[in-house]
């Protein structure tokens, strides 16, 4: 996906996080889990989400909050693009996109294609990274 920090740790002394996600179909995190609050806000089309073992779609207009260490994942199964806002309490996640990520253009610009190697190549820059930002992946949510 390709996600927008509205407010960083700086602008909110710690407190929280925005991001703005993006989220293009088939587009999504693996199962993983943080030491911090996230609040997600669908604003555009719709999501799947396993939360604690439980898998629902989450609808334009809806929200879910998914508390400290609770296991979870989301998903762009539709042939359209997601848009929702995602706040982080404490922030810090934004710098894990900021280190793993890469440069778009615009807010909707699509992330990079990425051939095979790359993709494991980002995979494994992800999961090396991860610890850093107080996550863990896991094999499901």
């Amino acid at each position: 996906g390709t996600y927008t920090i509205l407010l960083a740790a700086k602008d909110t002394a710690g407190r929280f996080c925005l991001i703005d996600m993006h989220i293009p179909p088939g587009g999504g995190p693996p199962p993983h889990r943080h030491d911090f609050e996230e609040t997600f806000t669908v604003l555009e089309g719709e999501l799947d989400v396993a939360f604690r073992g439980a898998k629902q779609v989450l609808r334009a207009g809806e929200t879910i909050n998914v508390p400290a260490n609770a296991p979870h994942q989301f998903h762009n199964s539709s042939s359209q693009p997601v848009r929702m806002l995602c706040i982080c309490s404490p922030a810090g996640q934004e710098e894990f996109f900021l280190e793993v990520g890469v440069p778009v253009a615009t807010r909707t610009t699509p992330p990079p294609k990425l051939d095979e190697a790359a993709q494991a190549e980002f995979k494994a820059k992800s999961a090396a990274l991860a610890p850093k930002y107080r996550t863990e992946l896991l094999e499901s949510a």
